[in-house]
């Protein structure tokens, strides 16, 4: 019998001593900052711990980038708190407040569900250091271009704001 045929036979023959394990989420964002190299890698954690210093007990999310076929759409995220989004056609999804990615340019964090899309810019954009501020997101080189209290203060405001429109009953987020 050639290798082949006797790799073949092996591969539906013997199982497999175990299926390969399924990593929870704490797992996956400690391998995805991890797979960084320095110095993004230590900022991605400086990151990671300075969301969670702000809410501790939030929940956390890691979306990998790619859609359902398995093709890469965007860049790997770690997601952090919990909203609902409510489409336009009435159907509602779950997603988190406040994102965190590391990409070519450096790294975004994401304060999702603000209703006015000009408020993190005038807010925080001429206190933030060398950032490119837009509706919802916040992107930087490194962290040494930011002033750092000034990001948490702008992410802190992105869990309040969420907080404040679920105490008051008003939709969290409308998207077409």
């Amino acid at each position: 019998m050639d290798l082949l045929k006797l790799c073949v036979l092996c591969f539906y023959v013997v199982p497999s001593a175990k299926p390969p394990k399924t990593m929870n989420v704490q797992d996956q964002i400690k391998e995805h900052i991890a797979s960084h190299p320095e110095p993004k890698r230590s900022e991605m954690q400086q990151l990671h711990d300075l969301i969670l210093g702000v809410r501790p007990a939030c929940k956390l999310w890691f979306l990998d980038g790619k859609n359902a076929e398995g093709k890469i759409v965007s860049n790997p995220n770690i997601g952090y708190g919990s909203r609902t989004i409510e489409y336009a056609d009435g159907k509602t999804k779950e997603f988190y407040q406040i994102g965190l990615s590391a990409n070519t340019s450096g790294i975004s964090v994401y304060v999702m569900g603000i209703k006015d899309k000009k408020y993190l810019a005038e807010t925080y954009a001429s206190t933030l250091g060398k950032a490119t501020v837009t509706g919802y997101c916040i992107r930087f080189k490194t962290l040494k271009d930011i002033n750092t209290d000034v990001l948490e203060a702008a992410i802190r405001f992105g869990f309040e704001a969420h907080e404040s429109d679920v105490k008051t009953g008003s939709p969290q987020i409308k998207e077409d």
